[in-house]
């Protein structure tokens, strides 16, 4: 089925700031986890006698059992977006991670009440994970269906140039705490106020989508009966889909989440000077997003994408070592930071288009869910488990760049199989 004419500019930009403000939010809050993953780890996860490097992995441990329930949030919220609508699910699912991460802020540390202060803080981490899952295929969906005819890289861009303002936004609040803070203030009550701040931003993002409209291709999709596609070829479409993005996740964490405790607790950078490093990461993820999604419109998604990937596979060790190298200028590694971050972006920005592409309407909400909250829960949430531990367990401080560039070495094979003109073709 077609996706009909283009919608009035109006509703196409409204959908935009709508679906992008609440998809910031989401990220903001991952973001910030990430970056104080070595402050949540000495208030949640070190009892007596337990050491750093234990607390850390026990931290990043339940900043993955978030991921583990984006596919159930994506099966479950994507459902209900294919069958009720694109509006309904994105509004229920901002409310959940809004009430998830400000409780977040509010939560008793493992000083105040003992061992059920990790159990709680894991439990709103799973609400957090079943709420993110959500908003991916919603968001996509609403984005690309609401884009004006040849526009959809474009578009589904801002999926991922939300991923890094919320990134940045949420680095940008640490940087500044830590620089008016001490650090004894900020790991007793300052980790707080980023995840309280969610809670306005939540309100805001809720607001845009309490005004939004449904999609052009939902309707048409509901008043016009259309056979429901096989099982086993939206099942395949999943399998392809993450296999196709799996290096952006991987690559993306890796550069834009962990660096921070990586450089922190493998390359013993202080905490202002790690943040400085992710800002620059994630300036670069920014940059380069929308050019790849804009450009991706006219060359097709599989040019661009697979450049991405094959330069990270290519990049990521001789970045690594910049960064390990005593002698290299601080202009020199925010260069290599700056870098990395950049070819992360030209995955991500066509990334969403893609995904949306490979669906029909039906079920387009939950096949692009699926296949990018199972690429994002193996990939991008045991990123920092895995590097934190191959690092504890063999010493390697290269282990990042391997991490990312096999990643990427693998997506680049699915990203062959993509046609060159599957960007001109009508969604169905």
């Amino acid at each position: 089925m077609s996706g009909g004419a283009s919608p009035p500019p109006v509703r196409s930009r409204r959908a935009l700031v709508a679906g992008s403000v609440g998809n910031f939010v989401e990220w903001y809050e991952f973001g910030v986890y990430g970056y104080f993953a070595t402050v949540i780890a000495a208030n949640f996860f070190t009892p007596e006698g337990g050491g750093d490097a234990e607390a850390l992995v026990k931290t990043y441990a339940s900043f993955a059992l978030a991921f583990f329930f984006r596919p159930v949030g994506a099966a479950l919220f994507g459902r209900l977006g294919d069958r009720i609508g694109r509006r309904p699910t994105l509004i229920v699912v901002i409310v959940l991670m809004t009430a998830a991460t400000t409780l977040i802020g509010l939560l008793p540390t493992y000083a105040t009440i003992g061992a059920a202060a990790p159990w709680l803080l894991t439990l709103l981490r799973i609400l957090q994970g079943l709420s993110a899952g959500g908003e991916f295929g919603g968001a996509v969906s609403l984005l690309t269906e609401f884009a004006p005819a040849g526009r959809r890289g474009l578009y589904g861009s801002w999926q991922s140039f939300t991923v890094a303002l919320g990134l940045l936004g949420g680095a940008g609040v640490a940087a500044l705490l830590a620089t008016l803070l001490t650090a004894d203030a900020l790991n007793d009550w300052g980790w707080r106020v980023p995840f309280l701040l969610t809670l306005p931003l939540g309100l805001v993002a809720l607001w845009l989508r309490l005004r939004l409209e449904e999609t052009p291709n939902f309707r048409t999709e509901k008043a016009i009966y259309t056979a429901a596609p096989r099982a086993a070829d939206v099942l395949r479409a999943i399998v392809l889909g993450a296999g196709r993005i799996m290096g952006w996740a991987a690559a993306g964490y890796t550069f834009l989440v962990v660096l921070p405790s990586y450089l922190q607790s493998t390359l013993h950078a202080s905490f202002r000077e790690a943040l400085v490093a992710t800002v620059l990461a994630n300036l670069g993820f920014a940059a380069s997003i929308v050019p790849a999604g804009l450009l991706s419109d006219r060359i097709g998604r599989r040019a661009v994408m697979l450049t991405g990937a094959l330069l990270v596979a290519a990049l990521s060790l001789p970045l690594i070592n910049i960064l390990q190298d005593q002698e290299t200028s601080t202009v020199g590694k925010g260069a290599a930071v700056f870098v990395a971050g950049a070819v992360v972006g030209l995955m991500a920005g066509p990334g969403p288009a893609m995904l949306a592409e490979m669906f029909p309407t039906s079920v387009r909400c939950t096949g692009l869910g699926l296949a990018y909250a199972l690429s994002n829960t193996v990939f991008s949430g045991c990123a920092g488990l895995i590097i934190t531990e191959l690092i504890k367990r063999t010493g390697d401080a290269d282990i990042p760049a391997y991490y990312a560039a096999g990643a990427c070495a693998v997506s680049a094979l699915a990203l062959l199989t993509l046609r060159g003109d599957d960007h001109r073709q009508p969604l169905r």
